[in-house]
C-alpha cells in the first residue's frame, strides 16, 4: 500500500511531515506527491521539501490513500486539474481521503463533499458548508473513507484515525 502525501509552496509543516513520519513509523510506503511545478517545495516557513513524484507520473490506482495537509498549499492544489482528478478518483475507489485544516479547499474543488460530514479549520467553514457538507466543530470527523482534522493541535489524533482505517482496510 502507498500513501500520497500532496506537497505545495506554503504548505503547514506539521501538517506534511507529522502524518508522513508517522505512517513511515507505522511501515507504510509513504510518499510525497505535487503537482509538478518543480522538484521542491517550501513551507510558510522557507522548510523545503522535495517533491518524490509529481501527479502527472502516477496511476492513482496505485494508492491506497491520499493526505491532504493545510496551510496556505491548498489554494494552490486545488488550481491543478490533475490533482483535482487524483483525490476524486481516490474518493470514488473508497480509498482514504483525509485532509486537515485548510485541507478541506481541495476537496470542495475535488467535489466530494456533498452529504458528507466533516471538519476543517474555522476560516473555510462556510466554503466546506456551501459545498453541501455538513461541518462539525470537533477535532477529528471520520465519515467512511473520509477523515479530516482542524488544525495542528488534532494531528494526534488525526493520524489515529488514519492508521486506524489503513488497518481495517487490509
Amino acid at each position: 500500500m502507498k500513501i500520497a502525501v500532496l506537497v505545495e509552496d506554503y504548505y503547514q509543516v506539521l501538517e506534511v511531515w507529522y502524518p508522513y513520519l508517522r505512517l513511515k513509523e507505522a511501515g507504510i510506503e509513504t510518499i510525497f506527491l505535487g503537482p509538478g511545478r518543480k522538484k521542491e517545495y517550501l513551507s510558510k516557513e522557507g522548510y523545503p521539501v522535495a517533491e518524490d513524484v509529481s501527479v502527472c507520473g502516477v496511476n492513482s490506482n496505485d494508492f491506497g490513500g491520499v493526505i491532504i495537509p493545510g496551510g496556505y498549499a491548498p489554494d494552490y492544489l486545488r488550481r491543478s486539474k490533475e490533482i483535482i482528478s487524483f483525490v476524486r478518483k481516490i474518493n470514488s475507489r473508497g480509498k482514504l481521503v483525509a485532509a486537515i485544516c485548510h485541507g478541506g479547499w481541495v476537496l470542495v474543488s475535488a467535489k466530494v463533499l456533498a452529504g458528507r460530514k466533516v471538519t476543517c479549520f474555522s476560516a473555510i467553514k462556510d466554503d466546506i458548508v456551501n459545498a453541501k457538507a455538513e461541518f462539525v466543530d470537533q477535532d477529528v470527523v471520520v465519515d467512511d473513507n473520509l477523515i479530516t482534522s482542524r488544525k495542528p493541535e488534532d494531528l494526534p489524533v488525526f493520524c489515529r484515525e488514519i492508521l486506524r482505517f489503513l488497518k481495517l482496510k487490509n
